[in-house]
């Protein structure tokens, strides 16, 4: 094949090679096959061979098959998150090679899965969150490229614990209820009273301290007289919480 003013021959194999290398991006492919010829002595016949090897040395890394400024971004993070979310670590790992291939920022990532792990983990797994924070603050100190192995421990980890978004339906109504009703005021024996004579007003009087009391529970109205009886966190499937089995079987 001619390539401007120089003699080039280089085999389908070799070509094959070199868009597998450039994931099907043309301007990746050209620039690359330039470097090649440009820094590929000719040969006795006149000719300048392209060869594997000289393929491999000219592009130096992958180009990611997503532009981090387009859609294809967005794309891939999607996926990166949902594969978290459904459990799949093959997939992660997946997406989250294709991220850091495509120059995204680790601590973006590092967001991402600390996000996973409120969100989607939650309560059936509460040590996934303060695994998940622990390697944002890794990421930070160690910087690339040894930080995609904190990434990869992290979102595996992650995709692997149970689901429960218990406490994510929960705050959401509750911000819902805030927003949009009359939620009432504070109950008298919820509140403080740290001016002299304001107990004599009634704050904070006949709160019932429930460390007084066995198993360190005691029924009382916490919520104020409009919204009593109102539920916002319902025990998911998978939740691990501790809690006093009297109070745990009203919940359920």
């Amino acid at each position: 094949m001619d390539y401007g003013d120089y003699n080039v021959k280089i085999e389908d194999e070799t070509l094959m090679k070199l868009a597998a290398i450039s994931n099907g991006d043309v301007r990746t492919a050209l620039n690359g096959l330039e470097v090649a010829v440009l820094t590929t002595k000719m040969q006795a016949d006149g000719y300048i061979h392209i060869t594997d090897e000289e393929i491999k040395n000219s592009i130096q890394e992958r180009k990611a098959i997503f532009d981090k400024d387009g859609e294809a971004h967005y794309d891939n993070i999607s996926a990166f998150i949902k594969s978290m979310r459904g459990s799949d670590a093959d997939a992660v790992l997946f997406y989250l090679a294709r991220a850091i291939a495509g120059g995204e920022d680790p601590m973006f990532l590092a967001r991402r899965i600390v996000i996973c792990a409120s969100e989607d983990v939650g309560l059936a797994n509460p040590n996934a969150l303060v695994v998940a924070n622990s390697a944002m603050q890794a990421v930070h100190m160690v910087g690339m490229p040894e930080a995609r192995i904190i990434l990869a421990e992290a979102a595996v980890y992650v995709a692997n614990s149970p689901k429960s978004n218990s406490t994510y339906l929960g705050i959401d109504r509750a911000l819902q209820d805030v927003k949009n009703k009359e939620t009432g005021e504070v109950p008298m024996h919820l509140r403080n009273a740290p001016v002299q004579g304001m107990q004599d007003l009634g704050y904070s009087q006949g709160y019932l301290y429930p460390h007084d009391f066995p198993g360190h529970y005691v029924e009382q109205q916490y919520l104020p007289d409009v919204m009593k009886g109102t539920k916002y966190y319902e025990v998911g499937e998978n939740d691990q919480i501790k809690i006093n089995p009297d109070k745990l079987e009203k919940n359920t």
